[in-house]
């Protein structure tokens, strides 16, 4: 499941995702930041432009007719992502991508060369759209990329390939992930060029004691298909992986001695910290020891030089980063480097020096961090974001990295709401964008550290554009003294003296939250047609354990209770709701949820149906022991210490307890809530002649988006299913 704290428009962009390096994602990034900070480029009329921030002025760089390849009918390449060579004498172009999982990582890589124009394949050996996050050397003269499970590396002068790796098959897999470190951690670009290119550091993945998932293509040709996804469910052992160094010269490889058994470990992140080092994370398999690794690539050797221990788990940094595990903080020339750390109880971040010895606090005081957004040395400053007052909302900050002041707000504190920041190297300048639930996203280019638009008559102030609407952000304390964040979207024309029917959202465990100030958070578009002129009520609570910015204890009071103290947050916290507004309708209270939230759903139904009289539950985990390792262990422990807690924890455990109405619904492709979620669901509820609805989508994946007419009809069920069970409009 997806770890982020969720932004605006959560119910309508389902699809469960995690990150790439920057320059490689499928999402690829309007804009890329050139090197000094000082402008960007991006992608325009099929060609690539450099733009000055505070200008706005535009430089061709690269025009889409350069792009076309040589005997070619004369289409150009169109760039789905790109990189330019340290001295902006290459650029390397990602092209006609294919799905691999979550993104389109796969695909064909091509290389123009800057001064002759000349435009080259890489890999054109290798199958078409095989090959896998290809990137220059650090001189730009060569390209390495995986293939098929193994590393390559080309020449660009001469067009020589080298295949570095020669043992990956579909289950041994070299630079790049399984399903599970993909999922979870957001690895998948599994390799790095040593900073004088002379070496490539990699992961391998051994996932053979892995047993495999079989989906079934039914749909495709007569035959039956089946699909293998090699996935360890809860209770099986990590696949073991380890990090090798190739010599370019000589293909010999060098496997790092780490210590630890790696069938009860993870290593999710690796980068190099000097020409003959790595350094390296270690995670045992609860995730509540994280070590740092320096390994020498001469001889393998490794060290333990810093680690901390938690009695729940240790986040990441693909959860504090944007999703993004890449990339190492290392300032003061390497000899330091920033760190994050709950170690205190709140996110905070740390000065740490290279050997471990020596941390600085820099961000004292009871508040979270959200991102670390960038580092400016010369001004001696981090910027983060958090929001110490509200955790709905969120704001850019900045502090000395000094460990004695205090941090300082830079968004401006007229505007209430959630402010995202793309900020340039060296922090000179960002894009930023604001919006609120009244306000529509809005942006703008700024400069920093003063936080000055760089245009005034293109400034937020002179965007924004205030709506008058029908949503209300609250608190509800419930029964058991539990403090929760709400919005309350209104229908129109409500009239106070009448009763109408409501539906609940929900996603609930530690993977999202829900209540987020911002624009598009608060509608529900799964509903075909306007659910606030139906007469609904909408409402959202964040429970304990949602990765809200309220502290530690707060996100991990969930640890081994999944199923069991998020469900009753939220259950407590609608039953307040209902006693404390007399036009909510008691009778017609609906919940609907998706994954993690399609589980809370069917735990609401099956646990408190006075309270919850119909739900509608997509893709749910209806049995913890039937999800992944990585994410339920993180959480939940491992069963085969305390089970129990996973049994009680399980929707499916309560399925003789249905009395409401339970719309079901699942897609039979899914790699990642697998559909025996289902079917052993199903089976449950009909051992009890439960009454029901269900719905599977043929060869469908987790996010139920593929095939003609497929979100039409997705809409269409869900709304015709509540307006029936949950009725629309006042009485």
């Amino acid at each position: 499941m997806q770890m982020r704290r969720f932004s605006p428009l959560w119910l309508s962009v389902i699809i469960i995702v995690c990150c790439l390096p920057a320059w490689a994602q499928i999402r690829s990034r309007p804009f890329t930041w050139t090197a000094d900070g000082l402008s960007y480029t991006k992608v325009k009329d099929g060609g690539i432009i450099k733009v000055d921030p505070k200008t706005g002025t535009e430089t061709v760089l690269i025009k889409k007719e350069q792009l076309v390849p040589a005997g070619s009918t004369g289409k150009a390449l169109l760039p789905a992502a790109y990189e330019f060579s340290a001295d902006n004498t290459r650029l390397l172009i990602f092209t006609n991508t294919a799905r691999v999982w979550r993104y389109n990582t796969r695909g064909d890589y091509w290389v123009y060369d800057m001064p002759t124009g000349k435009l080259t394949q890489a890999g054109r050996s290798r199958p078409a759209q095989s090959l896998m996050f290809a990137k220059l050397s650090p001189d730009g003269k060569r390209v390495a990329y995986v293939s098929e499970k193994n590393i390559y590396w080309e020449d660009l002068a001469s067009g020589r390939s080298t295949q570095l790796t020669l043992d990956g098959t579909r289950k041994l897999i070299n630079g790049t992930f399984d399903w599970v470190y993909e999922e979870e951690f957001g690895c998948r670009d599994g390799f790095r060029w040593s900073p004088d290119g002379s070496r490539i550091a990699f992961w391998q993945v051994d996932a053979n004691k892995i047993r495999d998932y079989y989906m079934l293509n039914t749909t495709d040709s007569n035959y039956s298909r089946i699909i293998p996804v090699e996935y360890p469910k809860v209770g099986e052992p990590p696949s073991p992986v380890r990090i090798g160094v190739i010599t370019i010269a000589t293909g010999v490889i060098r496997w790092m001695g780490i210590d630890g058994d790696p069938q009860q470990h993870y290593l999710p992140r690796m980068e190099w910290a000097g020409t003959n080092e790595l350094v390296v994370q270690q995670l045992d398999r609860k995730q509540q020891e994280s070590k740092l690794i320096y390994c020498n690539v001469n001889d393998g050797s490794s060290r333990t030089f810093y680690a901390e221990n938690d009695d729940a788990w240790v986040d990441i940094k693909s959860r504090w980063n944007d999703d993004d595990p890449t990339g190492w903080e290392w300032i003061s020339k390497g000899q330091e480097f920033l760190w994050v750390s709950e170690k205190d109880g709140w996110r905070h971040i740390y000065r740490i020096s290279r050997d471990g010895k020596k941390e600085l606090l820099l961000t004292n005081g009871k508040y979270d961090i959200e991102s670390l957004k960038a580092i400016d040395e010369t001004g001696n400053m981090v910027y983060f974001t958090a929001s110490p007052a509200n955790a709905t909302q969120l704001y850019l900050y900045r502090v000395k990295m000094d460990g004695k002041s205090a941090a300082e707000m830079v968004s401006p504190a007229a505007l209430a709401g959630t402010h995202e920041y793309n900020v340039s190297p060296g922090a000179r300048f960002a894009q930023h964008g604001f919006s609120n639930y009244k306000t529509p996203n809005v942006s703008e280019w700024i400069t920093l550290p003063d936080h000055k638009p760089v245009n005034a008559s293109m400034s937020i102030a002179s965007k924004i554009r205030t709506e008058n609407n029908t949503i209300e952000y609250t608190q509800v304390t419930t029964e058991d003294g539990v403090t929760l964040d709400a919005w309350i979207n209104k229908p129109r024309n409500f009239d106070p003296s009448k009763k109408y029917p409501v539906l609940f959202a929900i996603y609930g465990e530690p993977a999202a939250s829900t209540v987020g100030d911002s624009y598009g958070n608060q509608d529900n578009n799964m509903y075909a047609g306007d659910i606030s002129g139906d007469g609904y009520f909408q409402i959202s609570i964040d429970n304990r354990g949602t990765p809200s910015l309220k502290g530690a204890a707060w996100r991990k009071a969930i640890y081994r209770k999944i199923g069991t103290l998020n469900v009753r947050d939220y259950a407590m916290g609608a039953k307040k709701l209902l006693a404390d507004r007399p036009y909510l309708d008691r009778d017609r209270v609906a919940v609907w949820g998706w994954s993690g939230g399609g589980s809370s759903t069917l735990h609401l139904l099956f646990q408190y149906p006075d309270i919850f009289k119909t739900g509608i539950s997509v893709a749910a985990v209806g049995n913890q022991l039937n999800y992944d390792n990585i994410y339920q262990e993180r959480y939940m422990g491992l069963p085969q210490e305390n089970r129990e807690d996973f049994v009680k924890g399980s929707p499916i455990t309560y399925a003789k307890n249905l009395k409401g109405h339970l719309l079901y619904i699942h897609g039979t492709g899914d790699d990642n809530v697998h559909y025996s979620n289902a079917e052993a669901l199903l089976n449950e509820l009909i051992k009890y002649n439960k009454m029901f609805q269900f719905m599977a989508y043929p060869n469908r994946s987790h996010g139920i988006f593929e095939g003609q007419g497929t979100r039409e009809h997705l809409a269409n069920l869900f709304t015709t299913f509540l307006r029936q069970y949950c009725a629309p409009g006042a009485r």
